[in-house]
């Protein structure tokens, strides 16, 4: 079976396309993909392939936080993406990625929410991050945090005028304060590796989600598959997710 070989491939340290374990597939990135979207971008890893848009509305903040605006971020999972998509509203696996993709914008300080506030305790700025699947084949959530950050780094905001949005004039561009930069490393046996592809996702034992700051301090983690993982296969695997957070950080 294509299964078994996968993943003899693997525990051999070699993979179906030829790549080497730490080594990601071509990486394309396109930005003001959306005409209508105050921010945009498109990042193709490989076949994977997905979208991303930036909304600015008006709406109350927070009470904890009265003086920051807010952030809201949801995937959306096509059946043209994948067979494995359903119509419907985001299932799962969907929350998962926009959560994890979230995480990393919003522990980073990757916006700085306050210079969103129009009037503490009463109107604030609310930036929607549309996350759209055009095609899977592995490794999702780098994708989606790529591309997120990509459309952030390209929004500007729309005027007020009279106290109304005037979406055909935009002016400054997104208070930027950092960017994250998400790498999930999956594990197989004894072995790490990049970028894994749909069937390779299949037969992984785990997997760790990192966000990497600049200066490479961590600032969110997820961990996933059935396997537990040791502290020094961890520490192994963030160290793996800091160096390749280096190549794609120069892509932007």
């Amino acid at each position: 079976m294509r299964h078994d070989y996968v993943l003899k491939l693997l525990e051999s340290g070699e993979r179906l396309d030829g790549r080497k374990l730490d080594e990601f597939r071509d990486i394309k990135i396109e930005v003001d993909t959306i005409e209508r979207a105050e921010g945009s971008a498109r990042v193709k890893i490989g076949k994977t392939d997905i979208i991303v848009g930036i909304k600015m509305d008006l709406g109350e903040p927070f009470p904890d936080v009265p003086n920051q605006g807010m952030l809201r971020t949801g995937a959306e999972f096509s059946p043209i993406a994948s067979p494995e998509f359903n119509p419907g509203p985001p299932g799962e696996d969907a929350t998962e990625l926009a959560r994890v993709v979230d995480r990393g914008i919003r522990e980073s300080e990757c916006i700085d929410l306050e210079k969103l506030c129009l009037k503490p305790g009463e109107q604030v700025w609310t930036m929607f991050v549309d996350i759209h699947m055009m095609n899977h084949d592995g490794n999702l959530i780098d994708v989606s945090a790529l591309a997120a950050v990509a459309a952030l780094m390209r929004t500007k905001m729309p005027e007020l005028e009279d106290g109304k949005i005037n979406r055909e004039k935009l002016k400054e561009k997104l208070p930027i304060k950092h960017i994250p930069i998400t790498v999930t490393v999956g594990k197989i046996s004894d072995k790490f590796l990049i970028d894994p592809t749909k069937e390779e996702e299949q037969v992984l034992d785990s997997k760790l989600m990192v966000a990497v700051m600049e200066d490479g301090k961590i600032c969110a983690m997820q961990k996933s598959g059935d396997q537990g993982l040791s502290e020094e296969e961890t520490s192994r695997m963030i160290d793996l997710a800091i160096k390749k957070s280096k190549e794609i950080r120069k892509l932007l």
